[in-house]
C-alpha cells in the first residue's frame, strides 16, 4: 500500500480558493444588476467573500458593457459568470 502523501500549503491554498470562488458563483449569479448598481454589487461580493477564512484579498469587477448589452426594458439584467472578473488571494 502506498504511503500517504502529505497535504501541502499549495494544496490547501488551491482548495480554499476553489471553495471561495464556488461560493461566490452560487451566491451571486442571477442577482439583478444594472450599470448603475454594478459598483455596489462589486463591493458586496468583495466584502462577503473577504469574511471567509484564509482570504487576504478579494477584487471583483463586473463588465458594465456586458451588463448594458443584456439589459432588459427596465435597464437591468441578471448577473452572469462571463460578466465577472474576480481575484481571490488566500493565505
Amino acid at each position: 500500500m502506498p504511503e500517504k502523501e502529505k497535504i501541502t500549503d499549495r494544496d490547501n491554498a488551491l482548495f480554499e480558493a476553489g471553495i471561495k470562488l464556488g461560493a461566490l458563483y452560487h451566491q451571486f449569479i442571477g442577482t439583478p444588476v444594472s450599470a448603475e448598481t454594478a459598483e455596489a454589487l462589486e463591493t458586496a461580493i468583495e466584502q462577503s467573500v473577504s469574511l471567509q477564512p484564509w482570504v487576504s484579498l478579494v477584487k471583483a469587477k463586473i463588465d458594465r458593457e456586458k451588463v448594458r448589452e443584456r439589459a432588459n426594458e427596465f435597464n437591468y439584467c441578471e448577473l452572469r459568470g462571463e460578466m465577472l472578473d474576480v481575484t481571490v488571494v488566500v493565505r
